[in-house]
């Protein structure tokens, strides 16, 4: 019989963190049978988590931004792919000022918690960081996203974000460590689990595999992505909670070698091999080029021997993470990038992209359209003038008006239709936040609503189906690309004018119109049958 040996599974090596101290407030020491132990206040708690989704919403790590730039350096990098760049670090400028969130999906509070077994609280954890979740979203301008059920089929918005997700685990030592994750739907979306079996477990078959999987990401979580691979795991949820880890680059100090006893091994030769895979693909940064990824981790777990799950998960360009801890010394936040400005090249847009198109939406619909019509799919365009906002709530509700048989409203059919919501509006700004959602739910509303006469200018992010680029062919309709990130920027420089048109009582997804000046977009889907994402076999 083999003796008994622990191995801790995901082991961690020193914390080369920079952190930067909130507080000695609220944390204390006290002895109890001969030894020190940490008090920490349910104040210290809300604290740290309240500045951490702050910072959070709107501060990226250095090494985000640094890889941003590595795309504007790259002469191998496609004029697309250093436009995305560009704006998503003039974004990053936009929202560190710490008024505009980075996107307007400000995202689900995910908090994991470490607590060390020489930490007392006095109970009441989840409360309080609770409470800095509410404290925070409630305070500044983030959105709410959470819906809560009351009914199997009926669901009413909680209006303060919460519920936050918040696991906390007991650990040796006297720390209380943390890790704060805001992730927004679209990234959310893109996290999968399949069942494979030992026949993967080669280095052929697994690129294979992975090279198929990761073409269906697309580009509806706005890359260049931060992808993380997960091959194994003692269950399939221990596979996708350690995806979730893996791409915020927490596992990064994973053994790159493994043993008989479990632990999870970091495979970076697999890494660069899969990394290459994506440079290949055409994807790009949403547009065509080279960086659909800034970077891969691919993490081995053991596994059962009758199972071999496999994980795929992203954080996309609102690269939204932070560690936290509370010590003896104080409660402490990770140190993230105030001055993204240095970051930026003095390199006008110009020169990053080709001819650029300007269209005056005010001209109407027929206008709009015959000045569309003249130019190929990846076109990049200028749009000035008014664009209606709807997204999932507010189609609904135009779609129960023509199945009542009073048609649609003339501003849908005389105006693009932008699929966003905004997040609130900060004092003297004429819009919070609003960039653009995900197209593709939007998708099965297209036909009906083309035959109808509206929805022939669609603006949005990511690949749509078919079924809309066959829409579109039939009824001379085109789908724009919004870059997908960028969201504190359009509100700063491209929105002009903020209005709710109608249902005010869906909040964020109500209908409004907004004037907009110099709103970038790319031609993505044509009159004609072209669709550029169709091209990439997407």
């Amino acid at each position: 019989m083999p003796e008994f040996q622990f191995q801790e599974m995901f082991p961690s090596g020193s914390d080369a963190t920079p952190y930067r101290k909130l507080s000695s407030d609220h944390v204390g020491t006290t002895k109890f049978n001969g030894r020190d132990v940490l008090t920490v206040g349910p104040e210290a708690l809300t604290l740290l988590t309240a500045q951490a989704f702050h910072d959070i919403s709107h501060l990226l790590r250095p090494g985000h931004l640094a890889q941003l730039r590595t795309i504007l350096d790259d002469p191998e990098a496609s004029s697309n792919d250093k436009y995305v760049a560009l704006e998503l670090l003039k974004n990053a400028n936009i929202a560190a000022g710490g008024v505009l969130p980075m996107c307007q999906d400000t995202g689900t509070a995910i908090v994991m918690g470490k607590k060390g077994q020489a930490v007392w609280t006095g109970g009441g954890d989840e409360a309080a960081i609770a409470r800095g979740v509410y404290k925070t979203y409630t305070e500044t301008n983030l959105r709410y996203s959470q819906v809560s059920p009351v009914s199997m089929f009926k669901e009413v918005q909680t209006g303060t974000n919460l519920p936050a997700q918040i696991d906390i685990y007991a650990t040796d030592g006297d720390a209380y460590k943390f890790l704060f994750i805001a992730k927004g739907g679209g990234s959310a979306n893109k996290s999968y689990l399949y069942q494979q079996t030992p026949a993967v477990l080669n280095e052929a078959a697994l690129l294979k595999f992975v090279d198929t999987q990761i073409r269906t990401l697309g580009t509806a979580a706005c890359p260049p992505y931060h992808l993380a691979i997960v091959v194994g795991g003692t269950s399939a949820e221990m596979n996708l909670k350690t995806v979730k880890l893996a791409s915020t680059r927490y596992l990064d100090d994973l053994p790159g070698e493994g043993n008989d006893k479990g632990v999870a091994i970091r495979d970076r030769a697999m890494e660069q091999k899969v990394l290459a895979l994506t440079r290949q693909m055409g994807i790009g940064a949403q547009f065509g080029g080279k960086y659909f990824c800034h970077d891969v981790r691919v993490i081995r777990l053991a596994r059962h021997g009758a199972s071999v799950p496999i994980g795929l998960g992203v954080s996309c360009s609102a690269d939204r993470q932070a560690l936290g801890k509370i010590t003896r010394d104080g409660i402490f936040l990770e140190q993230l990038e105030t001055n993204p400005a240095h970051y930026l090249p003095e390199v006008e847009p110009q020169q990053l992209s080709g001819e650029v198109v300007s269209v005056d939406l005010d001209k109407g619909m027929a206008h709009t359209l015959s000045v569309l019509t003249k130019f190929p799919v990846k076109t990049r365009v200028n749009l000035t003038g008014t664009l209606i906002v709807a997204r999932d709530s507010a189609h609904a509700k135009l779609k129960e008006r023509l199945d009542r048989g009073e048609g649609l409203p003339d501003y849908f059919k005389q105006f693009p239709v932008y699929y966003a919501g905004p997040a609130k509006t900060p004092q003297g700004m004429p819009s919070g936040s609003f960039g653009p959602t995900t197209a593709g739910r939007m998708d099965s509303y297209v036909d009906l609503f083309q035959a109808s006469g509206g929805s022939l200018v669609m603006l949005a992010k990511g690949n749509r189906s078919k079924q809309v680029v066959d829409a579109c062919k039939k009824h001379k309709g085109f789908y724009l690309g919004s870059i997908g990130g960028p969201a504190a920027i359009l509100a700063k420089n491209c929105i002009r004018k903020v209005e709710v048109l109608e249902y005010p009582e869906l909040g964020m997804e109500a209908i409004w119109r907004i004037a907009v000046e110099n709103f970038p977009a790319f031609i993505v889907t044509d009159d004609k049958g072209n669709d550029f994402f169709s091209e990439l076999k997407i």
